[in-house]
């Protein structure tokens, strides 16, 4: 069973491969999916989360996402204070959902759509490492004029990640999204043709 990372910066066109790869029958598992899940209301999470950044980060029982934000874009230690509480937790959920996909189908190509991979540091346990590659400046107007961000807090999101030199260092495949949404499908059914070799 092919398990291949798909990384990129916010705004990097990650949706866009992962929806073409599930499109040919690839199994895509979200960690920003799961990572919603763990911070659900009732759950250890959210909790932990409040007793580290304060109980006004939870607003009626729900995480106050944006309030969260920012307390920690932008400022380094917060930020790693809260990558310690919600890595483990996402790290050993994914890992149980791997396990699971390889059990209902031992030649399924699994594909962990995951930002942080380079901020996480991830285990070395991937047949493939993907990354979608955009200029910074591309997803900056991304990130305003489709998810309606000032241009200060677009930067501010982006600047709080790893480079793209760190997080293509760490690639076996680079898929170039910063052309037409036609370019980026062809080179991800490339990426398929590939995956569906080690399959």
């Amino acid at each position: 069973m092919p398990l291949i990372a798909l990384t990129g910066g916010i705004a990097s066109g990650k949706s866009t491969i992962a929806a073409r790869l599930a499109s040919h029958g690839a199994t895509v598992i979200d960690a920003d999916a799961i990572v919603h899940e763990l911070q659900a209301p009732h759950r250890p999470l959210l909790a932990e989360i409040a007793e580290a950044f304060g109980s006004d980060m939870v607003v009626d029982g729900v995480l106050d996402r944006a309030r969260l934000g920012q307390a920690v874009f932008g400022r380094p230690d917060r930020l790693a204070q809260l990558n310690a509480i919600v890595h483990p937790a996402v790290k050993r959920e994914s890992q149980r959902r791997f396990a699971q996909a390889r059990a209902l189908d031992p030649n399924a190509v699994v594909v962990y759509d995951v930002p942080l991979l380079a901020e996480a540091r991830g285990t070395g346990e991937w047949d493939l490492v993907v990354v979608a590659d955009a200029p910074a400046d591309v997803r900056a107007n991304r990130l305003v004029t489709l998810r309606g961000m000032s241009r200060e807090d677009a930067e501010r999101r982006i600047g709080s990640q790893v480079g793209d030199d760190e997080r293509r260092a760490l690639a076996d495949v680079v898929i170039d999204t910063s052309g037409s949404l036609e370019h980026t499908r062809e080179q991800t059914d490339a990426l398929w043709a590939r995956l569906a070799q080690l399959a």
